[in-house]
């Protein structure tokens, strides 16, 4: 290994308990390649990764792409990145609350849908990681997970004469190190873009919305839309939602050590939110008739619950059925069936 975790510039590592590595200084990323294959939808923002010295190609998406099918990365050679991000799930771990790692491990929450990366500021439930260049470390390594050293991955690479060759196809050196697997893996990971539900068909004037659909969307607008921005579905923040135990996992204060943040988990984009169940951080609830349950009348008010979730100084949004079902309705407009399929995708 060549140290690339100690040597990448303007990247510090802080390590917390399971969910690991913090970066605290991010590289200078302003200006996205040209002509790499790497498109940035229309109607979406501007990206918060825009690749910087890592080159996005088309060979590097498809080493990302087999590094994050292989098994190999594991300590006993049985669980991939993929064996919890399904794409037929929006790469979630669809109907599992807590998913398997390596000899029986379990992961500490539910497994995050993985697409539209790009965008995201910080990475895992708590935001114990910072940059998406290095956040595979957590999970690779985590003993409950991947269970695997760094240095024990990269000696696997090197000894296979396949990966030797399409990494030098890739980054042009003869050896592997660190920092173009992580580099290969962020590739993967930015390339997974869903932004073609009938949600951005509407918003592109391409397709309508039926009446129930289009109240559906104001009752967002008014509600939710304040932490699940349009169009990307999340602002990114981390909030105490209302779940009945916000202190038996503490949530985003297990990073930032700040009694304000006890209980609070990144708003977690609704984007293919139909198939990404179950639902929260730990997968407590299955349905999304359930989660909208819990938004209507289910909020358990604590110091740090987010304001936006109380009316009158009473937790909860009091929706009635008629609203719910127009609200589900919406929801549903934001499954991107051509990403859930692409072949170019998937193994």
């Amino acid at each position: 290994m060549n140290g690339f975790l100690n040597t990448k510039k303007g990247l510090l590592l802080a390590v917390f308990p399971v969910i690991l590595a913090s970066c605290t200084i991010r590289e200078k990323q302003n200006v996205l390649p040209d002509n790499t294959g790497w498109k940035q939808p229309s109607h979406f923002p501007a990206p918060a990764y825009t690749f910087g010295s890592n080159v996005y190609s088309q060979q590097g998406f498809e080493l990302g792409k087999r590094l994050f099918f292989d098994p190999m990365l594991s300590a006993n050679n049985t669980i991939s990145c993929a064996s919890c991000h399904k794409q037929n799930s929006a790469f979630a771990d669809a109907g599992i609350a807590i998913s398997p790692g390596i000899n029986g491990g379990k992961t500490l929450r539910h497994s995050p849908a993985i697409f539209n990366m790009a965008w995201n500021t910080s990475f895992m439930w708590d935001g114990g990681v910072n940059h998406i260049e290095v956040m595979p470390l957590a999970p690779l390594t985590n003993p409950a997970e991947m269970g695997e050293t760094i240095g024990n991955i990269i000696k696997k690479l090197n000894a296979d004469g396949e990966y030797l060759y399409l990494f030098r196809q890739v980054f042009g050196r003869d050896t592997i190190d660190d920092q173009q697997m992580f580099r290969a893996l962020a590739q993967y990971m930015s390339g997974l873009v869903s932004a073609n539900a009938k949600y951005d068909r509407y918003i592109t004037g391409k397709e309508p919305f039926t009446a129930e659909e289009e109240k559906g969307l104001q009752l967002f607008r008014n509600n939710c839309a304040s932490c699940h921005k349009e169009p990307l579905f999340t602002d990114y923040s981390f909030q105490n939602n209302g779940l009945d135990d916000v202190f038996t996992d503490i949530g985003r204060y297990r990073v930032s050590q700040d009694a304000s943040d006890m209980g609070k988990f990144k708003v977690p984009t609704l984007r293919n939110v139909t198939v990404s169940f179950p639902f929260m951080h730990d997968g407590r609830i299955q349905t999304l008739p359930g989660v909208i349950a819990h938004y209507s009348d289910g909020i358990v008010y604590s110091p740090t619950l987010a304001p936006e979730l109380q009316k009158n100084g009473t937790p909860g949004l009091h929706f009635s059925d008629e609203e719910k079902t127009n609200l589900l309705k919406f929801l549903q407009t934001l499954t991107d069936d051509e990403f859930l399929n692409n072949p170019a995708l998937g193994k």
